[in-house]
């Protein structure tokens, strides 16, 4: 396998474009986890990574999505953004995650790039805006890696995301291959694809579309369409793990989740501190899927760390999620997390009423699987996760 992936980094990725990645997301991430660890020790918080939400706008209606896009349109304005990254940098941060909504309609999306060619960005997308001059963007801007968002071949995919949308999604990639563009596949694990996209069938797929990485989720029912019928069980979470160590050993591409420490032992990275979400209003949120929020990044004079360092909501919610599971709290335990929002001075920044959302869904099965933990059996995974990514080793 690591022979063949070697191969596949060799072949297909633009060597300057490798390049780029080394020195930007993974070297400087190195030293990014290592500031991290020094402010836990201080007990100061403060993420080695941000998702950032451009814009609440979206061309597509996702069932289970959070994110409501056909309400008034919101955006960070320029000044916000680099706000965020320059206190990042601050912070020794250069790897950022941007979302939205659709991040590819934001209207200065590719400004970013060029005010901070010393970051590197990972935007999640679905894939249905890689124009020829888009990919070409890309390619020449260096400091991007595009995560698609597929879930699944085309039958699952456009169950939940839409007619058309694989078909498009999958145009788009063959353009990103044709440039040697290191990208990477982002797909949801569902009750209804459990059987398809952790198999050898869906991960050669992946290969020969020219991802480079897959990145796996569970399914989560949120918003105003949570449709639980998608989430997973726990036979299938336990049966997934199982899959994800032998698909590792097989293929030659990088399958990354962020549910499971190298001891197989299941982690929340927001109640880790070691990622939070901004929302398209400017709004500190534990997750993506948590849209209410105490402070905003324009508090304390847009002094980013000290609004996040002394955010209340932040440590009650680590301190919420520790006490109850190492898994995810929106799944197990709901009428609790609405009862821990009710109880903060929280806004709701979902434009519906998160909270009755959250309190209508029922006791579910996480990540989080006591007696059933399965350790990663191949040394190369461990290392990563341990060192590099999964987390970048903040958890390993």
């Amino acid at each position: 396998m690591l022979a063949r992936l070697a191969y596949r980094m060799a072949t297909e990725i633009s060597p300057r474009l490798a390049f780029k990645a080394g020195r930007l997301w993974v070297l400087k991430s190195r030293r990014t986890l290592a500031a991290y660890r020094r402010r836990v020790e201080r007990g100061e918080l403060f993420p080695p990574f941000l998702f950032l939400a451009l814009t609440n706008a979206c061309n597509l209606r996702c069932r289970g999505c959070w994110i409501k896009s056909d309400g008034p349109r919101y955006e960070l304005s320029p000044d916000d953004i680099d706000a965020i990254i320059t206190a990042g940098k601050r912070q020794e941060s250069y790897f950022y995650t941007l979302l939205g909504g659709e991040p590819m309609l934001y209207p200065g999306l590719w400004d970013i790039f060029q005010r901070h060619k010393d970051c590197y960005f990972q935007i999640i997308t679905n894939g249905t805006f890689f124009s020829e001059e888009n990919a070409e963007r890309i390619r020449l801007a260096g400091n991007i890696s595009p995560l698609v968002s597929i879930d699944g071949l085309q039958a699952n995919n456009d169950q939940r995301r839409g007619e058309g949308v694989f078909a498009s999604a999958v145009a788009g990639m063959a353009r990103l291959k044709k440039r040697k563009i290191l990208f990477g596949v982002a797909t949801t694990v569902t009750g209804r694809n459990m059987d398809e996209v952790p198999s050898d069938r869906y991960v050669r797929e992946c290969i020969d579309r020219g991802a480079i990485y897959l990145w796996y989720y569970v399914y989560r029912p949120v918003g105003a369409d949570p449709s639980p019928e998608f989430c997973v069980e726990r036979e299938q979470m336990i049966e997934l793990r199982r899959r994800l160590l032998s698909l590792r050993r097989k293929h030659p591409i990088i399958l990354i989740d962020t549910y499971w420490n190298a001891a197989g032992e299941a982690v929340c990275p927001a109640a880790l501190g070691m990622g939070f979400h901004i929302g398209p209003q400017g709004s500190i949120e534990p997750c993506p899927p948590l849209s209410v929020a105490c402070e905003t990044i324009r508090d304390n004079g847009g002094d980013l760390f000290t609004t996040i360092n002394q955010s209340a909501l932040l440590r009650g919610f680590q301190d919420f999620v520790n006490e109850r599971t190492r898994g995810c709290v929106i799944l197990e335990h709901p009428q609790q997390l609405a009862e821990f929002f009710r109880n903060q001075p929280i806004k709701d920044y979902s434009g519906r009423d998160m909270l009755s959302e959250i309190d209508a869904g029922i006791s579910r099965t996480s990540h989080h699987l006591p007696g059933e933990e399965m350790p990663e059996d191949y040394w190369v995974y461990r290392f990563l996760k341990n060192q590099l990514f999964f987390g970048m080793g903040g958890y390993g």
